[in-house]
C-alpha cells in the first residue's frame, strides 16, 4: 500500500547526509506497532538507498521484517523467553544456561556493528535498555513529555522535542525522521509476503471448502488481547448470521489462543463461516487478507495488517483511540459508541460500557460494500 503525506519541517533537524550509512532501527513490538514503523524504514531507505540497515525487534513481529526488502540485516530478541527461562523456578539448569548463552550472544551480535544512528521508535525501557548497549555513535529518539516512555529518553544522546500524542502513531515516527532531516512523504509498507504464503493460504481455504468466487469474503477477527477491548460474542455470532444472510463468504481468524471464543460464536450461529483460527502464520495472514474484501475486527495487530496491506477495516473501538492508534489510510470505518470516558485506556473495567453499547445494527451498516 502507498500513499503520500505532507509533514511540514520541524524546527529542529539534524540534517543527516546520505552517506551510506549504518543505522540500527529498534522497535521490538508489537505487531501493530511494527507495522506502523515500516513506513519509516522505507522513508531512511529511500533517502540513503545504500545505507545499511539493521532492525531490532522481538521474535512475535519477527516475521513482519523478515525478508523486507528495505532490511540489510535482522537481530531478533527472545527476551520474554530468556526471562521465563531464567527466572522460573523449577528450569533445568540446561535450559537456563542455553538461554544465558543465547543472550549473551544477541548482546555480542548487537554491538560487533557500530551505527552512525540508532533510532529508538519504541521509547519503553526494554528498548531504552538496547539503545544503551549497541554502539551507536547518534542515539536518537523523542526527549520526555510523552505518554509511556518510561524515561527511555535517558539513553539516547540525540533528544528530539516531543510531539502530541493525538498525532497517528505512524505520523508520529514519520515526525520523528522529519526532525532527523530524513524526508517521508510517501506512507509505504511493503509488507514481506511470499509466494509460497499464498499458496498456503489457498490450500487452507480449499481444505475449508471456503467458496472464495462467492462475494463478498469477509473476515472476523474478534478476539483482543486487553478484556475491555472485546465486543460480545453473542453480538459476533448475530453480525455473523446478518453477513452470511446478505450473501457475504465468512471466516474467522485469530490465534491458537482465540480458538475458544471463535468456537462459542460458532456455535451462536446459524449460518456457515470457515475457522481458521489457529491456521495461519503471520505471513499467511497477510496473504489471506490480500484476498478478502473486508475485515471486521477489535482492536488488534490484524487490523493493522489488514490496513497495510490495503484491506477495508471495519474497527470496533472502545476504550482506546482511533486518532492514535486506529487502522491507517482512507476507505476503513471505526465504530465507537461515544461514550465521555472513552477512550479511558484501561486493560479493566467493570461495565465495558464503551463496547456493550455498541449494536449489532451499527456494525452491519458499517459493512455495506
Amino acid at each position: 500500500m502507498t500513499s503520500t503525506y505532507s509533514l511540514q519541517p520541524t524546527a529542529y533537524s539534524l540534517q543527516l547526509t546520505a552517506c551510506n550509512m549504518n543505522i540500527l532501527i529498534v522497535k521490538l513490538s508489537a505487531i501493530g506497532d511494527v507495522i506502523h514503523t515500516l513506513p519509516a524504514l522505507n522513508a531512511i531507505r529511500r533517502h540513503d538507498p545504500d545505507a545499511h540497515i539493521t532492525w531490532l525487534v522481538e521474535e512475535a513481529a519477527y516475521p513482519l521484517i523478515e525478508g523486507h526488502q528495505a532490511v540489510d540485516r535482522v537481530l531478533v530478541s527472545r527476551r520474554k523467553h530468556w526471562i521465563k527461562t531464567l527466572f522460573t523456578s523449577g528450569t533445568p539448569l540446561a535450559e537456563r544456561m542455553t538461554s544465558l548463552k543465547e543472550a549473551s550472544l544477541f548482546v555480542k551480535a548487537l554491538r560487533e556493528t557500530r551505527y552512525d544512528l540508532v533510532i529508538d521508535f519504541q521509547q519503553l525501557l526494554k528498548s531504552g535498555v538496547l539503545v544503551w548497549l549497541s554502539r551507536g555513535n547518534r542515539k536518537a529518539g523523542y526527549n520526555k513529555g510523552m505518554e509511556h516512555m518510561e524515561q527511555s529518553h535517558l539513553f539516547l544522546n540525540d533528544r528530539i522535542p516531543p510531539v502530541k500524542m493525538n498525532h497517528h502513531a505512524l505520523l508520529r515516527n514519520l515526525m520523528l525522521l522529519n526532525a532527523l532531516g530524513i524526508p517521508s512523504d510517501e506512507i509505504v509498507f511493503h509488507l514481506p509476503v511470499r509466494d509460497q504464503d499464498r499458496r498456503e493460504v489457498d490450500s487452507l481455504l480449499a481444505r475449508h471448502e471456503v467458496n472464495i468466487s462467492r462475494r463478498p469474503l469477509v473476515a472476523l477477527n474478534p478476539v483482543a488481547k486487553w478484556e475491555t477491548k472485546l465486543w460480545s460474542n453473542a453480538k459476533f455470532s448475530a453480525l455473523g448470521d446478518r453477513l452470511f444472510d446478505d450473501g457475504a463468504e465468512l471466516v474467522f481468524t485469530g490465534g491458537p489462543e482465540d480458538q475458544d471464543t471463535v468456537q462459542e460464536i460458532l456455535r451462536g450461529m446459524k449460518g456457515r463461516a470457515a475457522n481458521l483460527v489457529g491456521q495461519t502464520s503471520l505471513k499467511m495472514l497477510a496473504a489471506l487478507y490480500e484476498k478478502i474484501d473486508l475485515l471486521v475486527t477489535t482492536d488488534t495487530g490484524p487490523m493493522h495488517l489488514a490496513a497495510a496491506i490495503g484491506t477495508r477495516v471495519v474497527a470496533i473501538f472502545g476504550p482506546t483511540a482511533p486518532w492514535r492508534t486506529g487502522p491507517f489510510g482512507s476507505g476503513h470505518q471505526v465504530i465507537r459508541a461515544g461514550l465521555e470516558c472513552s477512550p479511558c485506556f484501561k486493560r479493566q473495567c467493570d461495565t465495558k460500557a464503551c463496547m456493550e453499547r455498541i449494536s449489532v445494527a451499527d456494525v452491519l451498516d458499517s459493512c455495506k460494500l
